[in-house]
């Protein structure tokens, strides 16, 4: 186990999911828990703190109740905000969580200076990019959580669709984290075979509407929540390649400066984590439909920068 501290601001779903899934996994020495509701994060606390002790994980766990006890945290997931509700795009969600990620911010980063922030909160993009401005930190050290869900989503409907493959399918997803996500169908592959050989183009469609539209599905047969599970576990892995240093190539959001063409614009790319964050981004060979691509997400993450340019 490392003998690192990770802290979460805001223990709903995806938040208490994560903390559960890092403590019985002894992940970290310390897990710091803060949210707005008082008795909900001490009970948080208490439960995964009994959980830890069944599981025998040697990690652990406090409830953060004075913004100082939220301290020297080596990796911090920002999941605070609003849930997206059934009829609610992301876009809804703007300006109350850019307002929400600001105050965080603002609270965390003086006792937390050497953290690697982690935001999985929507829409996504944009809360990204509010953080970095927010902080005036630099691009390695704010990350946004999205890709890895969202390939994850893709290769679901790829072995739904095959009926084999499960735990071989490799997925490809980049762009914003929303309806103009760019999965990549000529860089996802089963068992290291290429998309297009197992599977009609009608299929590959299929798996690009489903998986654009992955977590709408799950909020309207929530009807009063969105997906936590698949979320929680794409930032432990985000969490571990940090922790360990792995170098592991994973799609997160990050501040493009000039890569594919763009710059001051947070988008989801293939990156290297390791220690300090985002270490290197890497550039796609990209074909002419899928730059287009691209450009639409791009551009739909600078319509919401715009908004909160102009009203924040």
């Amino acid at each position: 186990m490392n003998k690192k501290t990770v802290g979460i601001v805001g223990v709903g779903n995806v938040g208490s999911t994560l903390a559960f899934t890092l403590a019985t996994k002894n992940i970290c020495s310390t897990l710091l828990l803060k949210d707005v509701r008082e008795n909900f994060v001490q009970a948080m606390a208490l439960d995964i703190s009994q959980a830890t002790n069944a599981s025998k994980s040697k990690t652990v766990t406090k409830a953060c109740l004075k913004d100082e006890e939220f301290k020297n945290c080596d990796v911090i997931v920002i999941t605070a905000g609003i849930a997206r509700r059934p009829g609610m795009s992301r876009d809804d969600l703007l300006l109350t969580n850019a307002k929400i990620m600001t105050s965080v911010i603002t609270q965390i980063i003086t006792n937390n200076p050497n953290a690697i922030i982690i935001v999985v909160s929507n829409p996504l993009d944009a809360m990204v990019y509010t953080a970095l401005k927010a902080s005036n930190w630099s691009r390695n050290k704010i990350i946004g959580m999205a890709g890895i869900l969202d390939s994850a989503r893709m290769a679901h409907f790829i072995f739904e669709k095959l009926g084999y493959g499960q735990g071989q399918i490799e997925a490809s997803v980049m762009g914003g984290h929303g309806d103009d996500m760019v999965p990549l169908a000529d860089f996802s592959t089963v068992a290291g075979v290429r998309l297009s050989e197992v599977l009609s183009k009608e299929d590959i469609d299929d798996i690009v509407y489903k998986t654009k539209n992955g977590g709408a599905q799950i909020v309207k047969l929530l009807e009063t929540g969105s997906a936590y599970y698949a979320p929680a576990y794409s930032t432990t892995l985000m969490i571990e390649a940090i922790l360990e240093d792995k170098k592991e190539i994973y799609p997160c959001a990050v501040m493009l400066d000039g890569e594919y063409g763009y710059e001051d614009i947070v988008s989801g790319v293939p990156v290297m984590l390791g220690a300090n964050g985002v270490e290197k981004i890497i550039e796609l060979n990209l074909k002419n439909e899928q730059k287009e691509q691209f450009s639409k997400s791009i551009a739909s993450v600078k319509e919401l920068i715009d908004i909160l340019k102009e009203k924040l």
